[in-house]
């Protein structure tokens, strides 16, 4: 799956005070973020890629409390340091010689001398911890744990890592320090690929202990010729009290027309839309009771468009340059997610009209991708309800008599023509401010 920068910005993935990347980062290293991060930025390109994925998040749904945590972030930080520097022994264990060096370092030489020791302390927590993880018994352990596995058990057959297994912190000194002296000259050609697979294990632990906390679901994910999505329950991960939707869009109706008043949750549903979708192409949990979505080549955003004063370009050219991308991106390949918020807000009522009447009558055509669009021109109903493959729906606000409003976050059939912003205006008290002392 192919997803931008604008789009991760657009569905809060790593920017703002709350963002999806924190809220699901459950992990116990930096090795294992930085891998989490990569699959949000690069997702699996290929659905067999994805479904292995989903197995081994799957795995670690199945062990979730199972988990090792004798391997911290701070063992991994202090070995990368281990393995790349000299201990200053110069004298093999067996020498006795080795026992007169040491001394000599742990005298002269003694903030050295403490860091070989409590590294060597880490190299026993790396060993005991992968054991740990070893000790997991599964009948159908997916292949990348398998593979991840495999990289452990090469590390801990070693002697160097059978002789970590035998000591503690409490152990003798020269034990400790001969244990030390091996380990950094027979294990450092693991390192590298180890951290890999520990990365590998701590990201898929990570989504699914997040995705239990959170309430996830698995996806089902398919690769029908129809793209299609079917969410019951969906909910935006990121609010406290979310309203769920249940939507569905497909062969029949593959374009989402929603409108609705100011906050009534129209850009939140957006939003649900691509988080959702996103967490599915990574293998993890989505924030929905039930969830099924075909395999998607991209997710792609018109929400949060920003001008450029150093270019010289207005809102509304920025708009039309991010519409344009969309554009090709659907014209190059299918499958295909597209979300887009309040079209061409950057210019009159007018404009806006003619611009997303033209845009959404061609953008429909295109039928093997899934789009979504919210907006307030609901006049558009009648220029398209004739069109077979749109789904017209609208998030409810309640508004009596007296001009009172309440949002209800529910998403029901048909279009809105509700107007409250003039009533917010005179509920902020703006007009009573500006008319004080005139």
């Amino acid at each position: 799956m192919q997803i931008d920068a604008v789009t991760l910005k657009d569905l809060s993935v790593f920017n703002g005070e709350l963002n999806v990347f924190d809220l699901i980062d459950q992990t116990t290293s930096h090795l294992g973020a930085a891998r989490l991060k990569q699959y949000l930025q690069r997702p699996p390109q290929d659905y067999n890629s994805l479904m292995d994925i989903q197995d081994a998040v799957k795995y670690w749904e199945r062990h979730e409390t199972e988990w090792d945590s004798a391997i911290s972030n701070g063992t991994l930080v202090m070995l990368k340091d281990f393995f790349e520097s000299s201990d200053g022994l110069h004298y093999k264990p067996s020498s006795w010689m080795f026992s007169i060096d040491a001394a000599l370092q742990r005298i002269f030489n003694k903030n050295a001398y403490s860091l070989l020791q409590f590294s060597v302390f880490h190299l026993i927590d790396l060993a005991k911890g992968l054991q740990q993880i070893l000790s997991i018994e599964d009948a159908h352990t997916p292949v990348l744990v398998q593979q991840a596995r495999a990289v452990f058990e090469t590390f801990l057959a070693h002697k160097a890592s059978r002789e970590l297994l035998t000591l503690d912190r409490q152990s003798p000194l020269r034990a400790l320090m001969h244990a030390g002296y091996h380990g950094r000259r027979q294990l450092k050609k693991f390192v590298t690929t180890l951290f890999e697979q520990f990365a590998n294990m701590d990201c898929w632990h990570a989504m699914a202990k997040a995705g239990k906390r959170l309430g996830f679901t698995m996806p089902e994910i398919s690769r029908d010729e129809q793209v299609s999505l079917s969410a019951k329950g969906l909910f935006h991960p990121l609010l406290k009290q979310a309203v769920p939707y249940d939507i569905e869009l497909g062969r029949d109706k593959h374009m989402l027309f929603l409108t609705g008043a100011n906050m009534s949750g129209k850009s939140t549903l957006l939003r649900s839309l691509g988080l959702s979708a996103l967490l599915a192409h990574i293998g993890m949990g989505v924030p929905a009771r039930e969830y099924r979505i075909s395999f998607l080549e991209g997710i792609i955003t018109n929400m949060q468009v920003e001008d450029n004063i150093f270019k010289g370009e207005s809102y509304f050219f920025a708009e039309v340059q991010r519409m344009k991308i969309t554009a090709q991106k659907i014209q190059q390949s299918t499958r295909h997610l597209v979300l887009m918020d309040e079209l061409f807000k950057g210019t009159n009522v007018h404009d806006a009209y003619e611009c997303s009447k033209a845009v959404i009558q061609h953008l429909i055509r295109h039928r093997h991708n899934l789009l979504a669009l919210s907006t307030h021109l609901y006049e558009l109903y009648d220029e398209l309800k004739q069109e077979s493959g749109i789904a017209f729906r609208y998030c409810n606000t309640n508004i009596d008599t007296a001009g009172n409003y309440t949002f209800t976050y529910e998403l029901k059939e048909g279009v809105s023509n509700d107007k409250i912003g003039f009533l917010v205006l005179q509920h902020e008290g703006i007009l009573e401010i500006l008319k004080a002392n005139t």
